[in-house]
């Protein structure tokens, strides 16, 4: 009997540990379907991993002291920021999912819409979010493509929007007249100017960007943008402008034997007058680099007359995110008045806001009109008349192997 006894005391004890396993993976899953309130205070006491691209001073600050700050005094909640390239990110989450990792360490990823594709086709997140984040129901144009969509594919919620960018191009007033405003003011700038002009190699991202542009302003950007990824066809399209851009090569740096690896050395090498001209996919860089001190107060941007390519940062939580709820509450404050304003100074970033100015009270309204944008940028207003929309994210691998295969480097 006494045995009996112990057995079924055992198969209890099996049975509660089940049901509370059971319990905490159901809590877990189901974060989406709690009430707010109820995230809120989840999230309060713990700590969120912040995983994303570091290599911005001024960003990084804005997110080690403004973001930090405000969500440990507000929500009482500690932000790590773990600095690492995109494609780490997503070989990390693949290699968990494929031996099944329930819980990662990664909380939020700074994605790009090249690895957003991938990684919702892979299922390696969350799940629609969106609609559950009251800033996102409060100040989001839902039916904006720049919201709806992330570099041609549908976001259906996955992801929420960070910041907007744009493509613009960076030239000192003093040392070169008249800025290019086409390819074919670039080709005669870099002829009278031989030496002093490049760009970063693909698949840097904004060399890659620079490269698109320049199919952009050669053969137009309509046909791409429902385009299937067909390299046969796109290298077809695409020609053009690689002819372009190996008869501008001859007078680049280095006699584009090589290129820069990154945007941070094409920014170094501008600061130190060995070229004529960086770039950024933020118009509002160039002031914060006048406010470091990095760039000389005559720098400005030029952007091209036939528009050059605009898109959407956005934030994600990946599927097996030790601490979802706190990762709603982060994202929801970065969608904040409070946030997306200072990150739009570029005292602390210069980073265009994603908040629907149509949804803002005269108040807050006054909040971003009252923003000093600094030396050297151009207004909204500009920008949005000039703006084209993105490539969808498969097609831009292709053009990067047809550049690599088309503009040969040093050493290949």
């Amino acid at each position: 009997m006494k045995k009996i006894s112990i057995i079924l005391l055992m198969i209890m004890l099996v049975v509660n540990l089940t049901a509370c396993g059971n319990n905490s993976n159901k809590e877990e899953y189901n974060v989406l379907d709690k009430e707010w309130k109820d995230i809120l205070e989840d999230a309060k006491g713990t700590t969120v991993n912040f995983y994303g691209w570091g290599g911005s001073q001024k960003t990084n600050e804005w997110l080690d002291d403004f973001v930090a700050k405000r969500l440990k005094e507000e929500y009482d909640i500690t932000f790590n920021r773990v600095p690492m390239n995109i494609d780490d990110i997503l070989n990390k989450l693949l290699g968990e999912k494929q031996v099944d990792v329930k819980k990662g360490n990664i909380d939020i990823v700074w994605i790009n819409g090249e690895n957003f594709y991938t990684a919702k086709n892979n299922d390696l997140l969350l799940g629609s979010f969106t609609e559950k984040l009251p800033n996102f129901n409060k100040y989001i144009d839902k039916d904006s493509p720049e919201v709806k969509y992330d570099f041609g594919f549908a976001v259906d919620g996955y992801e929420a929007p960070y910041g907007k960018a744009q493509f613009v191009m960076i030239y000192d007033k003093v040392r070169l007249d008249k800025a290019p405003k086409s390819h074919e003011e670039i080709l005669e700038m870099v002829k009278n100017n031989p030496g002093k002009f490049t760009y970063p190699a693909p698949p840097d991202f904004t060399g890659s960007a620079f490269v698109r542009n320049i199919i952009y302003d050669i053969v137009g950007y309509e046909k791409f943008i429902s385009m299937e990824a067909d390299k046969e066809r796109i290298q077809k399209e695409v020609a053009p402008a690689m002819e372009f851009l190996k008869e501008i090569r001859p007078y680049l740096w280095k006699e584009g034997k090589t290129y820069p690896a990154t945007i941070a050395q094409l920014d170094n090498m501008f600061a130190d007058n060995e070229v004529l001209m960086t770039m950024s996919y933020n118009p509002n860089h160039v002031a914060s680099k006048i406010v470091t001190g990095e760039f000389p107060e005559t720098s400005s941007v030029t952007i091209l007359n036939r528009g050059t390519i605009g898109n959407t940062h956005f934030l994600t939580i990946p599927y097996n995110a030790p601490n979802k709820a706190a990762a709603l509450v982060v994202i929801d404050f970065i969608l904040s008045i409070e946030a997306q304003s200072s990150k739009y100074d570029p005292e602390n970033w210069g980073d265009l806001p994603v908040i629907d100015n149509g949804k803002l009270n005269e108040a807050e309204k006054k909040i971003f009109e009252n923003i000093k944008l600094g030396k050297g940028t151009l207004p909204q207003s500009v920008l949005l008349e000039h703006r084209v929309p993105e490539m969808p994210a498969n097609i831009i691998p292709i053009i990067e192997e047809i550049w690599q295969e088309n503009i040969p480097v040093e050493g290949e």
